[in-house]
């Protein structure tokens, strides 16, 4: 691993979050990428490890670990693990407008389970297209 301090450190689920805990570490993951916490090369933790730490079940580990290759956040190597990708300049304006729609949401008064179902709605459109 590539960062000082091991992934996911201090991190741990929130249980008590609407938030499944597969998405609670996707989006952390996805987050910490995006700052360069967690730079491209660096090896995640395995599976079974990682969800003995978090005290979660191994499933919801592979899971997100699943989701984020399918995005492209990670790859996975066999043996050689689970690797953070390089990110690309499409991802980062990916992330801005996510940034504007939460900004926009928040300003007119959206709750966070509203707005993910506005996007969720918007998501299924533009797949039925």
């Amino acid at each position: 691993m590539t960062s000082a301090t091991p992934f996911p450190g201090a991190w741990r689920p929130n249980p008590a979050s609407s938030v499944p805990l597969f998405e609670q570490l996707r989006l952390t993951v996805i987050e910490r990428a995006d700052r360069g916490t967690l730079p491209a090369g660096t090896r995640l933790p395995a599976v079974r490890s990682l969800a003995g730490e978090l005290g979660v079940a191994p499933h919801t580990v592979a899971r997100a670990y699943k989701e984020l290759e399918g995005a492209g956040v990670v790859i996975t190597r066999g043996r050689n693990g689970t690797v953070v990708c390089a990110r690309d300049e499409a991802w980062s304006s990916l992330s801005a407008a996510a940034a504007e729609f939460a900004a926009a949401a928040k300003t007119r008064g959206a709750s966070f389970a509203e707005a993910v179902q506005l996007l969720a709605a918007a998501y299924d459109r533009e797949q039925h297209r």
